[in-house]
């Protein structure tokens, strides 16, 4: 790295760990109460916006050749629509989520007992937006659209949508005039030469893009990231992210390359640069998740790995932070040295590495998503994993997690809560009560539906309170087809208007049920009562028993009951949510994965027919449970890869966790391949010893740079609570 990005870095990494305070919601709270109370509600919201980010500091950090910053994930920054503000008690009146809620308590009370219980749900973001657009037309295009918009709609409410359109596009326009104000005060008052004469270059990028279209790889990247941080301002939500990076500024670097106006070490510089202010933006924040999926294939289904898809992998791979989250897409023919540096990556890249199997993420989305090939194949990642076509989603993409593993234990304890007694659900029936097991999973199987209705129920609310109360109108403009329907995105806009959620502890009610059918009805080991009572004591007493049931086979062994018995649970969620249609006529998408989920869910679930202990973690997405795997990897690969993925429309993760001694490149290399040929869909884990885990966690102090993977995320060792550092250093770590 050169001397000059190594100092950028040490300082941006200074600079973003230090304290921040955005005066974003005292502008936003000023300009919405006061200065524009009088106006319409959307013009009110796009003015508000407007003024805000007009009046967010401007700055140009010493060395930067890529000038702006907006620091958020600190006081000040967040969004008042969301969740309300300090700044003004009238935000009680124009929040969502209370907005919602109080609907939600109005409209049908099952609702909010629902949110007592389970996740609320609701949750915002986790998509990625076509910022291409910007690209190729520049806000004076695009400003252009909503102007046509305008003359051929006869619908006010359209017409309205494009107007606030502008106002937003123009106060982007009057932020970046004042960074070119305020480079050309830089220039005035350098007296190095270089320096100098690199600030007149910014200037002049600056004064052409994003207002025009870009014509340069150097164009490109500026606009990406002014529209970045902007729809960033305007949606502060982790999950959010920039998508196909590589896959949108490739053309004008391959041209850029062609005529010789750049190097591809020139280029690598100002990549590096950006890969390290995104971290900045939000580095304390390690949960934010911006995605950037590299590799794949284009909408037409030819390769999108390109050089520059390589090239990002190599500087993330450099750079000791946890944003931004470089995903790879690993198609079934990628190049064999693109396969090769991947594996380098999840060997040697400090736990960050996620890799998806490319095509059948694609034909999962196609089908179970509902997704147009083309938009299927032009997938994207925002957040931990969610996959969604890129620009095309409303952003309730990942919207909920619901304990499956909870619903299992209110229908087997009589609608009652195992470790506190207390009634959830009018279930008068337990596990003692069952003459059959079949009776047992219809009951299973009908209560679930009941609580995941309620949540689809839930979520046409919130989508509803999203659409009059934050429009979004910088990211409708860069999600297809708002500009066309001239509805915001979470007004019927978006081209797909898809829920997604995931359900946690699938595995784990699998080889619950499996333990049942086996111990209790086909091998009539145990009574029902009996394992009841076992359970409700937390085995105390009945260890032999917990001994019996973990010696039954269990998904991930390789053996084809238990692992049927998996998908039949996975295949019951899916289904359910299939089964609704939301508001604008898309549909729920499994996304399942684990996040902190895992133990915080696990807290929630008592003792369980598998001989998990309560309060225990549940599995990780679709992986088989720590320590069922005892044929090794390659056997839990087969069984993890035997599931019904392509039910799994917005990805199905998995956690495979490596014994560093074990896991070399020659080792790991035709293990990735064969995860990616049976149509696994991600694959992610640490590479690290328990040794190392150990020592961290008992000096924090010596080991403050040490990132590990913890679900669909990485994060700094030392930032995690004990309970998941625990469960990161207890799970099976896989060793052939």
């Amino acid at each position: 790295m050169q001397d000059r990005l190594a100092a950028f870095r040490d300082q941006a990494y200074a600079r973003g760990f230090a304290s921040h305070h955005s005066p974003k919601e005292k502008n936003y709270s000023y300009a919405f109460f006061d200065r524009y109370a009088d106006l319409s509600l959307p013009e009110r919201q796009a003015r508000s916006l407007a003024y805000a980010l007009v009046n967010e500091p401007v700055l140009i950090h010493p060395l930067s050749r890529i000038p702006g910053q907006i620091y958020q994930a600190c006081a000040g920054s967040a969004c008042p629509e969301l969740s309300g503000s300090t700044e003004h008690p009238g935000w009680a009146d124009f929040s969502i989520g209370q907005s919602a809620e109080r609907r939600v308590a109005e409209e049908f009370p099952d609702g909010e007992y629902y949110g007592n219980y389970f996740t609320r749900g609701g949750y915002p973001g986790h998509i990625c937006w076509d910022f291409g657009r910007m690209l190729d037309l520049g806000i004076e295009g695009m400003l252009g659209l909503c102007e046509r918009g305008r003359r051929q709609t006869t619908d006010p409410r359209s017409r309205e949508f494009y107007h606030c359109v502008a106002i937003v596009l123009q106060g982007l326009l009057s932020w970046v005039e004042l960074h070119v104000s305020a480079i050309e005060n830089l220039i005035r008052e350098e007296v190095d030469p270089v320096r100098r004469n690199e600030l007149q270059e910014m200037a002049d990028v600056c004064r052409r893009v994003p207002r025009n279209p870009s014509t340069t790889f150097r164009e490109a990247v500026q606009t990406f990231w002014f529209q970045h941080l902007a729809v960033m301002y305007e949606n502060p939500f982790g999950g959010n992210g920039p998508g196909r990076l590589d896959y949108y500024l490739w053309p004008f670097l391959e041209r850029d390359l062609v005529s010789g106006s750049i190097t591809l070490d020139e280029a690598r510089e100002f990549v590096t640069e950006l890969l390290i202010k995104l971290h900045e933006r939000i580095a304390p924040a390690d949960g934010w998740v911006e995605a950037l999926p590299v590799g794949g294939r284009k909408p037409d289904g030819s390769l999108a790995i390109n050089p520059l898809s390589s090239m990002i992998i190599e500087i993330i791979s450099e750079l000791p932070q946890t944003h931004p989250s470089v995903y790879v897409r690993m198609p079934e023919d990628a190049p064999d040295d693109f396969v090769d540096l991947t594996v380098r990556y999840l060997l040697r890249a400090g736990n960050r590495a996620q890799v998806y199997g490319d095509d059948a993420v694609t034909e999962a989305l196609h089908k179970s998503g509902r997704v147009a090939l083309e938009d299927a194949r032009h997938w994207t990642a925002g957040g931990c994993m969610e996959v969604s076509p890129q620009g095309c989603n409303c952003d309730l993409l990942f919207s909920f997690a619901h304990n499956v593993a909870r619903t299992f234990e209110l229908v087997i304890n009589g609608g009652c809560l195992m470790q506190t007694g207390e009634r959830v659900i009018d279930h008068p029936k337990t596990l003692a009560d069952y003459t059959s097991f079949e009776g047992l999973y219809t009951d299973f199987e009908a209560e679930l539906a009941r609580e995941l209705g309620i949540l689809a129920r839930r979520l046409d609310i919130y989508l509803e309170e999203y659409a009059r109360l934050r429009p979004s109108f910088l990211l409708s403009s860069m999600t297809h087809d708002c500009l066309e329907e001239g509805r915001s995105i979470n007004d019927g806009g978006a081209r797909y208007t898809n829920y997604g959620g995931s359900g946690v502890g699938i595995p784990n009610v699998g080889d619950s049920l499996y333990a049942i059918q086996r111990a209790v009805f086909l091998d009539r080991r145990v009574t029902a009562a009996e394992l009841l009572n076992a359970l409700r004591a937390d085995f105390v007493g009945y260890e032999a028993l917990q001994a019996y049931l973990r010696s039954l086979p269990r998904y991930g062994a390789g053996d084809e009951a238990a692992d049927a018995m998996t998908d039949r649970v996975f295949c019951t969620f899916a289904d359910l949510l299939a089964s609704h249609t939301t508001r604008h006529g898309g549909t729920l998408v499994p996304i399942i994965l684990g996040f902190v989920w895992v133990v915080d869910f696990g807290n929630q679930v008592g003792a369980t027919p598998d001989g998990r202990n309560a309060g225990r973690p549940l599995a990780h997405g679709l992986s088989p449970q720590s320590g069922s795997a005892v044929k090794g990897i390659t056997g839990a690969i087969r069984s993890a890869t035997s599931l019904s993925l392509d039910k799994a429309g917005g990805g199905g993760a998995m956690m495979w966790d490596l014994d560093p001694s074990w896991a070399a490149p020659s080792v790991v290399k035709p293990l990735l391949k064969t995860f990616v040929d049976r149509g696994g869909h991600i694959f992610q884990g640490n590479v690290i010893s328990v040794e190392t885990l150990r020592k961290a966690q008992q000096n924090p102090e010596e080991y403050m740079d040490l990132i590990v993977r913890v679900a669909g995320w990485s994060a700094r060792f030392g930032t995690l609570s004990p309970a998941t550092q625990e469960e990161i250093i207890t799970r099976y770590k896989y060793a052939g």
